[in-house]
């Protein structure tokens, strides 16, 4: 587990299926797996794909659930290695969220977690995601 910020960590596929205590809502956003999450924590599964553009929909929901869980917990974000999606989601929260600038919020994940590579085109996802928003119709039901 790397923590990124004070709330913000991010996981692998080990860490969603045994998370420590400290963690009080847990994002779990890899596709291809379904790892059974812990019932004593707020969780939930919004899938994408490894290596390919993020879509925005998914995402505006992943930066939705997480700024919806923040203020009462610390959220951790997972996929397969914790390398990609999960550091993807995480920067989309802090650009879109947070008012971060797409570089600094790259920084900050390439400095807390080594080895991170975000989603092809993120960049442009977390453009559009600020230009048609990410709360109100773009949300699914949790």
């Amino acid at each position: 587990m790397h923590q990124i910020t004070e709330r913000l960590f991010v996981g692998n596929i080990y860490e969603a299926a045994s998370p420590p205590t400290q963690i009080g809502a847990l994002l779990w956003v890899a596709e291809e797996y379904d790892v059974e999450l812990p019932a004593w924590l707020s969780t939930r599964k919004i899938p994408l794909k490894e290596f390919t553009r993020a879509e925005a929909r998914p995402v505006a929901d992943a930066v939705a659930w997480i700024d919806r869980h923040i203020a009462d917990n610390r959220v951790m974000v997972c996929c397969r290695a914790g390398m990609s999606r999960s550091v993807s989601v995480i920067m989309a929260y802090l650009c879109c969220a947070e008012g971060w600038d797409y570089d600094s919020a790259l920084r900050l994940v390439k400095t807390r977690r080594p080895g991170a590579m975000p989603l092809p085109q993120l960049e442009e996802t977390i453009q559009l995601i600020k230009k048609i928003g990410w709360g109100g119709g773009l949300l699914s039901a949790d």
